[in-house]
């Protein structure tokens, strides 16, 4: 991505389809973004032990969050086991910050396994300053950032797990639930570029049904059945500078925005050793089918709204990985291919006249996008293992390539877009195995993405590369919005602690 990405004109009718995921970004629930955003590790909660190894998953188990995951696989947990830990990420250029504090419990038998966990977050909105390049030509201008009222946002999560294992003990089945109460989503503040104040409340909900087991020569399946839905509401609240811009000076106004959407998924899951001893080889299979009722109208630049009417997605991975493990070492690989189509469209609110002289009647199209997505997503990391104590190195590639057709109906011109952009993520690790606990720290970078910031009002913003409007340089009548380079650093720390009774 350049420094500076363009969201002007050209992306207009893009809407930022940025999906709550589970404690884990993961295959089973697929992402959608039309705009590189620099979203942070906000949902990135339940310990991993991969997560420093790139996040391998398709040939290679992870025992420790496998169970939040597909809670079939909740048949491999062995006596009853204690989480607990806490996780940091900062968005740089002072974009905001968020802390978790996770806590889990995880018991298993021959025949019966559960679980609970809860966790609670603060987040820290960003806050531009003096020495932020949005603002380096010009005036601050003190309205151009959204404010928060009253103390930071808070997050609490809750989960829960119940499995049996079938007679045989060689297949299980299990459900789950979790559930989010957020007062805050990151990212969402500085999508409002013209607001003085944002109140964000809502909720999430995630059902997950899974069975997994073992076949003859060391072979395993798995199969999850889920549904999630997303209810999030955004108050938007407009002030006017007291006698600057009118006399007398307009009162504040609010606009709602609700952010709903609904995700029903199946994924498939399949494991066999290779030839060569300590190898193994997966795939997956995975289809997300989205409905989005409402969709927020994020203030991407100066120019019309974005339409905030219902869409539908389809998405789907494919995907296939290999891992060796022995006594010393760890190494996996997984590719997966990501095709995502999505349409959404802007409803008449009234009888519209077109540019052809027609009517579109209440309730018909206005605008109408069909995106194509062909992502590609590669991971690969190793540990290495001395005593008790283990390294770990990975890195992890996303890359984004979408197509935009676009229909407008009421001026009656049609226009085809492209957009691209790669997210890289090396990550690291270290971890340390004693009888009596484990202790786990990783640690991960990701970069490629940006955030969006307001120009100023009066001012010259000569570091945009390409400009909205003309030239090379930008005069902004209100304040429009450029993504820069920003780079999300997560730390998480975690104790696994075997109980015994």
């Amino acid at each position: 991505m350049n420094n500076q990405l363009r969201i002007g004109r050209s992306i207009l009718p893009i809407i930022a389809l940025i999906c709550l995921l589970p404690p884990k970004a993961s295959s089973q629930v697929i992402s959608i973004k039309t705009v590189p955003v620099a979203s942070g590790d906000q949902f990135v909660i339940i310990p991993s032990r991969n997560l420093g190894m790139g996040g391998i998953s398709i040939a290679l188990d992870d025992p420790l969050i496998d169970p939040f995951i597909n809670p079939g696989k909740g048949r491999l947990i062995e006596g009853a086991k204690l989480y607990g830990g806490s996780s940091f990420y900062s968005i740089s250029r002072d974009n905001g910050s968020g802390r978790t504090l996770p806590m889990a419990l995880l018991v298993g038998s021959d025949e019966w396994f559960g679980g609970a966990a809860g966790a609670i977050q603060q987040l820290i909105p960003a806050s531009p300053t003096m020495t932020d390049p949005w603002f380096r030509f010009g005036p601050i201008d003190p309205w151009s950032q959204p404010s928060f009222r009253g103390p930071l946002p808070q997050n609490r999560y809750g989960f829960g797990l119940l499995g049996r294992t079938l007679p045989g003990g060689k297949v299980a089945i299990g459900a789950s639930v979790s559930a989010a109460d957020l007062e805050a989503v990151d990212g969402v503040e500085l999508l409002y570029a013209n607001s003085s104040l944002i109140e964000q409340y809502g909720r999430t909900v995630d059902y997950r049904l899974g069975v997994a087991g073992d076949l003859e020569g060391n072979r395993t399946f798995e199969v999850l059945l889920l549904h999630n839905r997303i209810r999030m509401t955004h108050d938007v609240t407009y002030s006017n500078l007291p006698g600057l811009f009118v006399d007398p000076p307009m009162p504040s106004t609010m606009k709602r925005n609700y952010d709903y959407s609904n995700s029903t998924g199946i994924h498939f899951g399949y494991v066999q050793p290779m030839a060569q001893e300590g190898w193994r080889v997966g795939g997956i299979l995975t289809g997300n089918w989205k409905s989005h009722p409402k969709i927020p109208e994020y203030e991407l630049e100066n120019m019309s709204p974005i339409p905030k009417d219902p869409g539908n997605s389809w998405a789907y991975n494919l995907g296939f990985g290999f891992s060796k493990m022995s006594e010393s070492s760890i190494i996996g690989i997984d590719f997966i291919f990501e095709p995502v189509w999505t349409e959404t469209w802007g409803e008449a609110g009234e009888p519209i006249p077109t540019n052809t002289g027609l009517i579109i009647p209440i309730g018909g199209k206005t605008v109408e996008n069909d995106f194509r997505f062909d992502n590609y997503i590669f991971r690969m990391g190793t540990q290495w293992v001395r005593g008790s104590t283990g390294f770990q190195l990975g890195l992890q590639l996303r890359s984004v390539n979408y197509k935009l057709n676009q229909l407008n109906n009421i001026e009656g011109f049609a226009r085809l877009q492209r957009e691209h952009w790669i997210e890289w993520t090396p990550s690291w690790g270290i971890n340390l195995s004693l009888p009596e606990f484990g202790l786990y720290y990783v640690g991960r970078l990701r970069a490629g993405t940006g955030r969006p910031g307001a120009a100023s009002v009066w001012g010259f913003d000569r570091d945009v590369g390409m400009v909205l409007l003309s030239g090379d340089f930008l005069v902004a009548p209100t304040a429009s919005l450029v993504l820069q380079d920003a780079t999300v650093v997560t730390h998480q720390f975690f104790m696994v602690i075997p109980l015994r009774f």
